[in-house]
């Protein structure tokens, strides 16, 4: 029994679309994640720094780490990009908070693959991770043959785009690893260039706190005057270096029903959010991924994007 290739059989037999294997060892991209850090671009997510000990070896994770299992869910789907909602009394919410909770449906998924490697071989120690664990996702995607880093930082499958949630499955058991795909983004630079706030110094260098996603997600204090106008609509996230890749542009769409999107969270009516109380903003994003945006970061934002709509605030 070739068990690699059973495990991969079984995780795409239970909805992955995606999966491969990588060797555990110590993180490639640690070096570059302290220089990202000494720079201050992470902006206030001091848990990137808190943890990035932890981020530099996966077998802190999990004592004993042997493997790797990366594994994908797709969440691109075929309705409008969020550069064709020019409508000024509505708000963009991004895509990959449309439909259910993507950390509940990978990490359900993952658990199940670990009860299954463990029922095989008694004993097994794994752990289940989403990109709330202190793991470098995307690296450990590429090494396990996923697809490579796209210069908007995003890995990037050349069948699938980049709109793709990622999750790993950490193990004990020694599994053959996959080859690792080569980079197909040559000497495009259309997802640089589409950013709207020059959040990228350079390619594959992000400076979260010109990020739209970044901004409107993870952001607690005032927004900076000069990313207001940029911001446009954008209430939760921002989709545009993704949308813009001719991968993700091309990639099959609605490959997942968990994701489709729930009707009051497509392009809402912006009168509509700024109505929401407290209690009433915890139950429109209820079972989204939106549970990091507080009630006051919503209405700050929600107020620069009336004062984009160039019309007074209700």
């Amino acid at each position: 029994m070739n068990l690699a290739s059973d495990l991969k059989a079984k995780a795409l037999g239970d909805g992955f679309d995606l999966v491969g294997i990588a060797a555990a060892g110590e993180t490639r991209g640690a070096d570059a994640l302290r220089r990202w850090l000494n720079a201050g671009m992470h902006g206030e997510m001091a848990y990137m720094a808190e943890t990035a000990d932890v981020r530099s070896d996966i077998r802190r994770l999990l004592p004993g780490c042997q493997s790797v299992v990366a594994v994908a869910l797709s969440y691109h789907t075929s309705l409008p990009e969020s550069r064709s909602s020019t409508d000024s009394d509505t708000v963009w919410i991004s895509r990959y908070a449309w439909g259910r909770d993507y950390h509940r449906i990978l990490k359900k998924k993952l658990m199940r693959l670990g009860r299954w490697l463990t029922d095989l071989q008694p004993g097994t120690g794994w752990r289940a991770c989403v990109d709330t664990a202190p793991a470098l996702e995307r690296e450990w995607a590429v090494r396990a043959g996923l697809g490579w880093i796209g210069k908007n930082t995003m890995l990037i499958n050349r069948r699938l785009g980049s709109e793709l949630f990622l999750g790993l499955l950490l193990t004990d058991v020694e599994l053959e690893p996959d080859a690792t795909a080569p980079e197909h983004c040559g000497r495009c630079t259309i997802c640089l260039d589409a950013c709207p706030t020059d959040a990228f110094p350079e390619p594959r260098l992000l400076d979260a706190r010109r990020c739209i996603a970044y901004v409107t997600v993870e952001h607690r204090g005032p927004i900076a005057e000069d990313l207001e106008v940029p911001l446009g609509n954008m209430a939760a996230g921002c989709d545009i270096c993704n949308e813009v890749c001719p991968f993700t542009k091309k990639a099959p769409a609605d490959l997942n029903q968990e994701f489709q999107p729930a009707p009051h969270r497509i392009q809402p009516a912006l009168a509509d959010l700024e109505n929401l109380d407290d209690s009433a903003w915890r139950t429109w994003r209820q079972g989204s991924p939106l549970n990091r945006i507080p009630y006051q970061a919503l209405k700050r934002t929600l107020s620069v994007i009336r004062k984009n709509a160039g019309k007074p605030e209700r």
